[in-house]
């Protein structure tokens, strides 16, 4: 119970912060992304907020054998950079740039019953089962 209390109150905590960032707003992204249009740079002052905040959790984290929840700690251990990866990456990228979201504000902007997130969303969930049958 207590780690679903926590981990509700992280994804609140973070979707207000995409919603007051206007991170959730696909023109938003998609004016940082365009450069066609006049240019957006708050996307890089949110990301840079985020890596400041974030790293010191992550050099925790690295440091810990176990949570703040008192669950193990699964970091991942592979460094390798291969094929696959920078094919995905390529991929979620080009999603980002063309649909103006990322999985975390398609779910804001779905919880919000926008068209685009919703549409959005149902992509990315056909893409997944797509990848998962494929590998199987």
């Amino acid at each position: 119970m207590r780690f679903a209390v926590a981990s509700g109150l992280a994804g609140l905590v973070f979707g207000w912060g995409l919603i007051i960032s206007g991170m959730a707003n696909p023109a938003k992204v998609i004016g940082f992304l365009d450069l066609s249009m006049p240019w957006d740079p708050s996307l890089m002052f949110v990301m840079g907020g985020a890596i400041a905040l974030g790293l010191p959790g992550f050099l925790l984290a690295k440091r810990l054998k176990n949570s703040l929840m008192g669950l193990p700690m699964n970091l991942p251990t592979n460094t390798h950079v291969d094929k696959k990866l920078l094919l995905g990456a390529a991929l979620f990228g080009a999603g980002w740039g063309i649909g103006g979201f990322c999985p975390g504000p398609a779910v804001v902007a779905a919880a919000s019953l926008a068209t685009d997130g919703l549409i959005f969303i149902a992509a990315m969930l056909a893409g997944m089962f797509v990848f998962s049958v494929r590998n199987r």
